[in-house]
């Protein structure tokens, strides 16, 4: 059985799709081609940005991109030979084919993290984090927690905070909010909370590092 939603033919019983290829008019109505079509993951997809250039390098490669989201790209199906040129294509962009299940879990579970933190989604949620990701992913905190550290040798729980670190020093840069509107924004339970938390990770207070002439900081997907 399939279901059809929005010119998509999902199949219930694997991650493939159809997808409407090409509409065109007959003399007896109209005439509908399908592809069919395969999803990939890719690892450090964290940003638009990186959404615009996955989609750009792979239309470069002439092939039929139906779908670019973070973490993920639906594609018209395609030989291992294309599939190669795939994977070349996206590790000379800094990005990486996901082949495990375990990376694939623990991709998702890093973008969703970002997303959160970036979009000042933590302050007010109305359950706790490890609740909210495995209702989200469908996997139990003990396995994502275990499967992460086993993928990135760091713990959760640190990349939570290093994220919301380094969304402190870009909103620290901008020099739109003030400290007790970042907690706020970020979601920390205080000022204490944030200045504890940042200077334990970057070795300095939010104000120290605010007045350095060169403020560090971290692309998103090198965050560990």
């Amino acid at each position: 059985p399939a279901l059809i939603r929005w010119g998509v033919v999902t199949n219930l019983f694997d991650d493939n799709a159809f997808c409407f290829q090409k509409l065109s008019k007959q003399p007896n109505g109209y005439k509908v081609n399908f592809m069919r079509t395969q999803k990939i993951s890719v690892k450090n997809m964290v940003c638009n940005r990186c959404i615009r250039v996955v989609r750009e390098e792979l239309a470069k490669l002439s092939l039929s991109v139906v779908d670019v989201r973070l973490g993920c790209v639906e594609i018209g199906e395609v030989n291992d030979e294309t599939m190669t040129q795939i994977r070349h294509v996206l590790e000379e962009n800094g990005f990486a084919l996901i082949d495990d299940e375990k990376a694939r879990i623990v991709e998702k579970t890093k973008i969703i993290i970002i997303d959160l933190i970036r979009n000042g989604q933590m302050h007010g949620m109305r359950i706790n984090l490890s609740s909210y990701l495995s209702e989200a992913i469908g996997k139990d905190y003990h396995t994502l927690t275990s499967w992460f550290s086993e993928t990135e040798q760091t713990t959760l729980t640190r990349y939570v905070a290093l994220q919301k670190v380094e969304r402190v020093k870009e909103l620290l840069e901008y020099g739109q909010l003030n400290l007790r509107q970042i907690v706020a924004e970020v979601g920390y339970s205080s000022v204490a909370h944030l200045s504890n938390q940042f200077k334990y990770l970057t070795g300095c207070s939010p104000s120290v590092w605010k007045s350095n002439p060169n403020p560090a900081r971290k692309p998103l997907d090198q965050v560990t």
